[in-house]
């Protein structure tokens, strides 16, 4: 009779649609547990599709938890994403979300067409596949089901993680969603916007003075909301920016000009119609503008180099043509293809659905946050679903189960000027446990020998940390909680 943690009866598990490609016994290291580490195979007959996921199940330390890891970009997710968590003792799946690698090549298949199968399975059923199949080896190995279960992602797994609470709210008790992919139909369109306002004005920005830019920006801006000057903007929605004093100022590359500086507000207004009207959210005060707004020097001239992520996504989805050139692109055809893409993807792809009321009922919580300094996903997107879900819910009852945390100078799921938040997976299995609705988030600042230069609290949205002006303004102690700017949703 096996017992549990056994591995054998692994090998013959019956599920539909489903099969075990391998079982390994891994001995652990220093570092990492001794585990049974599960890969399965998941279809969805006639589609021809597969699903890979990998389950990793410690033997000995086991908490009585599940937690699901997330992707990034167009990748699903990896197994090499569920080492942190078992090492923490969780029972922890990943998933390819139906495709090998990170590109975005599974858009189309062989004969050059949309591969709807293979988009649905990115965009939700991959992660809900994952969720049921690493449930169930759980429940057979240890012979009990996971008391509870968590979901962890950042970018396309933070879009995974929400996504999942509103088609499948049953798969996990809590969510914690960083720099969320929700609008992806609306971001990922939006994201090759500068570059586009660079190509119509014939006026390409070299990095040096976009830096110079940036740099003057937070320099104006670096009092609000904190009331530090630590290189910082505290409140990027508070933040009101004088363009004009950019004319002039001296970089490596020349003054910047009139024309420059009309680039960087145009990229700060975000995507909007050729009638002005609002497409989507731009860059905020502080964030960088590297990353969406790249240029090169080519054969001697200075041309924009667009993030790849948004030439696959118009060539593959929009266009289904693999050698459409970004450099065709217009005023009227970026419209197009904004509407293009919200109109085919939004039913598949986009977590924007603000009705939680399923996930809320069972209980759920959701703990979302996000880099105020993100250059590539907007974090006013975020802010802009937590409103809709605050105004579809009602205030009381959304603050019950779903939190939001800004964090000032952070970039994409971390790095950038800003302290970095810790303690939210933490924070969100104390709520779901314990009931303790989190509060306060520490973020911190450390040095390269580890040692800590920084805290800084975090409140929930639309809190700021305020510096009390007494004491050290790199102690999170003598900081209070302030009211900050609450986004103003746009018509769209």
């Amino acid at each position: 009779m096996p017992v549990p943690g056994d591995s054998r009866r692994l090998a013959s598990l019956d599920l539909p649609n489903t099969t075990v490609d391998s079982v390994v016994d891994d001995p652990g290291d220093a570092e990492t547990p001794a585990s049974c580490r599960v890969q399965l195979t998941v279809t969805h007959p006639p589609a021809g599709d597969r699903v890979t996921i990998w389950v990793h199940l410690p033997v000995d330390s086991w908490n009585g938890r599940f937690q699901g890891r997330g992707g990034g970009g167009f990748l699903g997710g990896s197994a090499e994403s569920l080492l942190e968590p078992l090492r923490e003792g969780y029972a922890c799946a990943a998933t390819d979300a139906g495709h090998p690698d990170g590109s975005a090549s599974f858009a189309l298949d062989a004969r050059g067409r949309l591969d709807w199968q293979a988009i649905r399975d990115f965009g939700h059923l991959g992660i809900h596949d994952m969720t049921v199949a690493a449930r169930a080896v759980v429940t057979a190995f240890y012979g009990q089901p996971p008391a509870y279960s968590y979901f962890h992602g950042c970018s396309t797994g933070g879009r995974q993680g929400l996504m999942t609470a509103q088609r499948y709210p049953a798969d996990y008790d809590g969510v914690l969603s960083g720099a969320p992919a929700i609008n992806w139909p609306r971001m990922q369109v939006g994201q090759i916007w500068g570059q586009l306002v660079m190509l119509e004005a014939g006026n390409p920005v070299s990095s040096a003075k976009f830096e110079a830019a940036l740099a003057a920006i937070v320099d104006q801006c670096d009092l609000v909301g904190d009331g530090v000057r630590d290189g910082v903007v505290g409140d990027p929605l508070g933040a009101e920016v004088d363009l004009a004093a950019l004319v002039g100022l001296p970089t490596p590359d020349g003054e910047l000009t009139e024309a420059d500086v009309e680039v960087v507000r145009l990229i700060g207004e975000g995507p909007r119609r050729r009638d002005g009207s609002f497409l989507w959210y731009g860059l905020a005060p502080g964030a960088p503008f590297a990353g969406l707004n790249d240029t090169a020097v080519v054969d001697g001239e200075l041309v924009g180099q667009p993030f790849v992520f948004d030439v696959w996504w118009i060539s593959l989805f929009l266009e289904q043509d693999p050698s459409w050139d970004w450099r065709t692109l217009t005023r009227e055809a970026f419209e197009a293809y904004f509407d293009r893409s919200v109109e085919m993807y939004s039913a598949v792809l986009a977590a924007d659905d603000p009705d939680l009321s399923a996930f809320a009922g069972r209980g759920g919580k959701a703990l979302l946050w996000h880099g105020a300094a993100d250059f590539g996903i907007p974090f006013q997107g975020t802010v802009d679903y937590y409103e809709r879900v605050r105004a579809r819910m009602g205030a009381e009852r959304t603050d019950g189960f779903l939190r939001l945390f800004l964090a000032p100078g952070v970039g994409h799921c971390g790095g950038g000027a800003g302290p970095q938040p810790t303690g939210q997976f933490e924070a969100l299995v104390a709520w779901v446990e314990q009931g303790r609705a989190p509060e306060v988030l520490t973020a911190v600042r450390t040095a390269e020998d580890g040692e800590v230069r920084q805290t800084r609290p975090l409140f929930p949205y639309p809190g700021v940390a305020r510096w009390t002006g007494e004491g050290d303004p790199d102690d999170a102690a003598r900081f209070t909680r302030a009211e900050g700017t609450r986004l103003v949703l746009p018509d769209r």
